[in-house]
């Protein structure tokens, strides 16, 4: 199989000074970039999330599928260069390659967080504050539905 940078090495390159922001929490662009040189972090409701340094990782992927607004914001924290498919639909469905890729990298971030709450529960399921780890794991268990959904069944509309 093909890698990320060599399926999307037909896209127009964009290159970012340290502190641009590639796409803003709560916005809706509908493109995706992939990483080709440089150093990003992802904040949602400006708490660090995440660095991401790998060449041929993906950025916008998961709002393009969901038809939703972006879920955090990416800024670059080093110079880099991104290559931007400004209709992701459209560059997601150009190749089952690229779709495959997707699928790998979202099922190992699931995979990263249940493993995480998993482990949560087994260190500190009693401890006060860590009690709803039980209902994440179960809510990720039964999600079933056509599209997710931002926020919890406490607060559907939170302010991050």
């Amino acid at each position: 199989m093909k890698d990320m940078l060599t399926l999307s090495a037909h896209l127009p390159e964009v290159r970012f000074a340290s502190g641009d922001v590639i796409v803003h929490e709560g916005g809706t662009t509908g493109g995706i970039w992939v990483l080709v040189s440089g150093a990003l972090q992802v904040l949602k409701g400006g708490v660090v999330i995440n660095g991401i340094n790998q060449p041929g990782a993906m950025v916008g992927e998961v709002s393009t599928l969901l038809a939703t607004a972006h879920g955090a914001t990416v800024v670059a924290t080093a110079p880099s260069v991104l290559r931007h498919a400004s209709d992701g639909q459209a560059f997601l469905s150009t190749d089952p390659d690229i779709s495959r890729l997707v699928a790998v990298g979202l099922a190992e971030r699931l995979n990263f967080v249940t493993t995480y709450l998993a482990d949560l529960k087994h260190q500190y399921g009693d401890a006060p504050g860590l009690s709803m780890v039980s209902d994440v794991l179960r809510e990720l268990a039964q999600r079933q539905g056509p599209l997710a959904r931002t926020g919890s069944a406490r607060d559907p509309n939170p302010d991050y």
